[in-house]
């Protein structure tokens, strides 16, 4: 009978080590390990090259970071808004000074660098707009953006917009570019909200130059050569001939007697 007693008492101390096992181990223990978190980048995003579908980030972008300037940013200049190294370059989004004025910055700052984040970002929507995501190259591909894109405001329209944008073939092909983020209702925009923009009108070619008009009278034709020269017209009136003048009679001699009449015969 010990015998028995000590191997039930084994079973049972086996027993509660094996539950103990079951309780501690997770669920699923002994499987494949789990495949590692993805790369940074925004959840959704597009591969590079594609028509600029993006997501709408994953928190990646620093603390408090915002998708996708805050990315971009994070990208350009480590997230670092009022950098100035002296390369030429301002800024969180390092804009270049021509672009930075095109675009209307002056009327921010006189540099990218002494803006705040929100008018930096302001500016680089316009540019966005102009030349699309190709402006940051190596972060855009980083992030699968392409494509130029608009920033709705308040107050915007499809039809507005694709003026503005010169969209070819008016506010319809924007419209079914964005319909999956617009819905429905073409009318119905939410502000923040980014377009993506199909390719604009060709650039209309400059006006075609008129020849002048000389000023001065015409030069005369000039006269073939060998030709008579024309004569050259009396710039006064003609003047007549005179008519001779009829020719007088012989005058007598002053004191010649006056002939007497003849006598008839037999007077």
């Amino acid at each position: 009978m010990p015998d028995l007693c000590t191997r039930r008492a084994a079973a049972a101390v086996v027993a509660a080590a094996v539950a103990a096992l079951v309780l501690v181990l997770p669920s699923g223990a002994g499987a494949a390990a789990a495949p590692p978190p993805p790369a940074p980048g925004p959840a959704g995003a597009a591969h590079p090259g594609s028509p600029g579908v993006i997501g709408t980030g994953p928190g990646d972008c620093g603390p408090g970071g915002e998708w996708p300037w805050d990315c971009v940013a994070d990208c350009e200049s480590s997230g670092r808004w009022a950098v100035n190294t002296g390369n030429g370059f301002y800024g969180g989004l390092q804009f270049w000074q021509p672009t930075w004025e095109e675009h209307g910055g002056l009327a921010y700052a006189a540099r990218a660098d002494l803006a705040t984040r929100d008018q930096q970002i302001r500016i680089a929507e316009e540019l966005l707009a102009v030349q699309g995501w190709e402006a940051w190259p190596v972060c855009a591909k980083r992030y699968g953006l392409a494509g130029r894109m608009h920033v709705v405001r308040a107050g915007d329209t499809l039809e507005g917009i694709a003026h503005r944008r010169r969209i070819l073939g008016g506010w319809r092909p924007l419209y079914e570019a964005n319909r999956p983020l617009i819905g429905p209702d073409p009318a119905r925009l939410t502000p923040g909200t980014l377009l993506t923009l199909p390719p604009p009108k060709p650039t209309p070619a400059g006006p075609a130059l008129s020849k002048p008009t000389p000023s001065g009278p015409a030069p005369p034709k000039p006269t073939p050569a060998g030709s008579a020269p024309s004569k050259p017209t009396p710039s006064g009136p003609a003047l007549s001939k005179p008519a001779p003048a009829a020719p007088a009679g012989k005058p007598s001699p002053a004191g010649a007697a006056v002939p007497k009449p003849a006598r008839a015969p037999g007077s």
